[in-house]
C-alpha cells in the first residue's frame, strides 16, 4: 500500500446531497457532520436561487450558488480583518492608557514624597523654634 491509498483509506466517506444529485465525497474521520452541513448550505443556496430564477440550468445554478458562497466569504474576511484592526488599535490604545497610568501614579508618588519630606522638615522647623 503506498502513502497516497493509506491517506484515502485513513479517509470517511460521506454521500452528500446537491441540487437533487448525490456525490460521495472524502473528508477526514469525525468531519463527516461538517461537510454534511456544508454540502446542506450549498444545497439551500441552489434552492433559493431556483425559487428566485426557475429552472435555469443545474450547472447554472451551482455555479450561481457557488459565487453567492464565495461573496459571503468575502464580506466575511473584509470584516474579519476590519476586526483584526480595530483589535489592534483597542491593544494599543490600551498600552497607551495603562503607560499613562504607570507614569501618573509614579508622578503622584514622587509629588506625594515631595511634600511628606517638605512636611517633615517644616515639623522640624516648627519643633526646634
Amino acid at each position: 500500500m503506498t502513502g497516497a491509498d493509506e491517506v484515502r483509506a485513513a479517509m470517511a466517506q460521506v454521500t452528500v446531497t446537491i441540487n437533487g444529485r448525490a456525490y460521495r465525497m472524502a473528508c477526514e474521520d469525525g468531519q463527516e457532520d461538517h461537510l454534511r452541513g456544508l454540502a446542506q448550505r450549498l444545497d439551500g443556496m441552489v434552492e433559493q436561487l431556483r425559487g428566485g430564477f426557475g429552472e435555469i440550468g443545474d450547472q447554472r445554478l451551482t455555479v450561481m450558488a457557488a459565487i453567492m458562497a464565495m461573496d459571503e466569504l468575502a464580506e466575511t474576511t473584509r470584516r474579519l480583518k476590519s476586526l483584526e484592526a480595530e483589535n489592534r488599535a483597542l491593544k494599543e490604545t490600551r498600552a497607551a492608557v495603562i503607560d499613562r497610568a504607570d507614569r501618573t501614579e509614579h508622578e503622584t508618588a514622587r509629588r506625594v514624597i515631595e511634600a511628606a519630606l517638605r512636611l517633615e522638615a517644616l515639623a522640624g522647623t516648627v519643633s526646634g523654634a
